[in-house]
């Protein structure tokens, strides 16, 4: 491979003859060969609308020449409508905490664009990374990347899970089966009850989601190194978050102390916390949804999932409930980066949190992978499962719970020893509590009516 070499403050380095990037980059390409996994692309272009935001605002602000700021945001422009070149940010997650080396890493493709264009040098630090630090852009590009994943993407995700929830609601709300407690027989319910309070707990989930956008939209940015401003201009935050504005259609606005952004990262972990509601209503509905469908001969057997694959290298015939599966792994996936989240928030010391990179890529994994299976378990499993209407009845019919329906006339002992007794021979509690009570058949027929006993009539 050809290369070139390249220099900075600690010597010369050898760089490949093709690489937007400079010496800063290249060291940390060689000093971080950890996972092979680069920083997920929505904070690379969260990180590129920071820094046109930036040379915009030192651009009206006199603080760069505005041939130069116009030189960088056109190279921004550039990266950002091109997604080949994010092969030029090859730094692994697993990095120096503050996200030096990431930050660096777009300030000499950017220089190099830049120059570029310009005919003449813009340097990464002096030029393009100008009235800002890695302490103060890093963070904000944290806040910027999962505010633009969130509301394109999280979020309207949910939405339509929710919204496919409650169509199918309604479609078999009017179907009952036997309710369950600690996996046993209990009080029958609607499918139409089991569904909603599904949706329920995603639009709750929602809403806190939502709850975190304030805190999200207020950035750090402009107080470069620990949060004083030093080598920054006083209006530079205002117009940073300005810019950020109309380039996003989002509201960002300077955080009322910056010091807060910079030294903690308690919104990330709050973010987190809420991603992790997420995950377990998504594992709530995949392993209900899953037993539901265990079977189909010696599992409950009351819906069907759609068929997408066969299920066995080995068994014929066999289909399993993959896409709540997928489901279930993704939530277990989101809940680990949950604790990664909390442990990195607490390695926030004095006036710097130093493991931001892990933080922005679990937290945009988490969302990511969220938002993907939510649109899978709406529209391949909710929307397509079928109703095993013979099963459902088979079960209430033996279903000796339906017993407590009669607690008030005969007393819950009296009660209990019907109920057992129905189990073990195996009968219908009707016909056992005829036997055993002097309530006639026909008003049996109408106390232990399961629909009546969902509430629904």
């Amino acid at each position: 491979m050809s290369t070139r070499i390249e220099r900075d403050s600690l010597g010369e380095v050898s760089v490949p003859a093709d690489a937007l990037y400079g010496a800063q980059t290249q060291r940390a390409v060689d000093n971080f060969p950890v996972s092979g996994e680069a920083m997920p692309q929505p904070f690379i272009r969260a990180l590129l609308l920071c820094k046109r935001s930036a040379a915009l605002a030192n651009g009206k602000l006199d603080r760069l020449p505005a041939d130069v700021s116009a030189a960088i945001v056109q190279a921004c422009d550039q990266f950002l409508a091109d997604a080949s070149l994010m092969s030029h940010f090859p730094v692994d997650v697993f990095q120096t905490g503050s996200g030096t080396s990431s930050n660096m890493n777009a300030n000499e493709v950017i220089a190099t664009i830049a120059s570029q264009q310009l005919g003449r040098e813009v340097h990464p630090n002096d030029a393009v990374n100008f009235g800002q630090s890695s302490n103060d852009t890093v963070p904000s590009a944290i806040h910027v990347s999962s505010v633009l994943v969130l509301t394109n993407s999280l979020v309207p995700a949910l939405n339509h899970l929710e919204s496919v929830i409650r169509v199918k609601a309604e479609a078999v709300g009017s179907h009952i089966k036997t309710g369950r407690t600690h996996l046993m027989d209990a009080m029958p319910v609607t499918l139409g009850q089991a569904l909603t309070a599904w949706a329920d707990q995603l639009a709750e989930a929602i809403d806190q989601l939502a709850q975190q956008l304030p805190a999200l939209l207020a950035l750090g940015q402009g107080g470069t190194a620990v949060g004083t401003g030093i080598n920054g201009h006083p209006q530079f935050a205002a117009e940073f978050c300005l810019n950020l504005s109309a380039a996003t259609g989002l509201e960002f606005e300077p955080a009322s102390n910056p010091f807060t952004r910079i030294g903690s990262q308690d919104v990330a972990v709050a973010l987190s916390g809420a991603l992790k509601r997420c995950a377990v209503v998504i594992s709530k509905v995949a392993n209900d949804l899953r037993l539901m469908n265990s079977g189909p001969l010696s599992g409950l057997a009351e819906i069907e999932l759609e068929a997408l694959q066969p299920g066995s290298s080995i068994m014929p015939g066999k289909v399993n409930p993959v896409i709540p599966e997928s489901a279930a792994m993704v939530a277990a996936q989101v809940i680990g980066n949950d604790a990664a989240v909390t442990i990195a928030g607490q390695s926030s010391t004095f006036e710097l949190n130093v493991m931001l990179p892990l933080i922005a890529n679990s937290l945009l994994q988490s969302m990511t992978l969220l938002a993907n299976v939510s649109h899978l378990l709406a529209d391949r499993a909710v929307a397509t499962f079928n109703v095993n209407e013979v099963n459902l009845q088979a079960s209430l019919a033996r279903n000796p719970i339906l017993v407590t329906a009669l607690n008030e006339r005969i007393g819950y002992t009296r009660a209990a020893e019907i109920a057992k007794r129905a189990y073990r021979e195996g009968r219908a509690i009707i016909d056992v509590a005829e036997e055993e009570t002097e309530i006639s058949r026909e008003e049996l027929t109408v106390l232990l009516d399961p629909a009546r006993l969902t509430g629904e009539t």
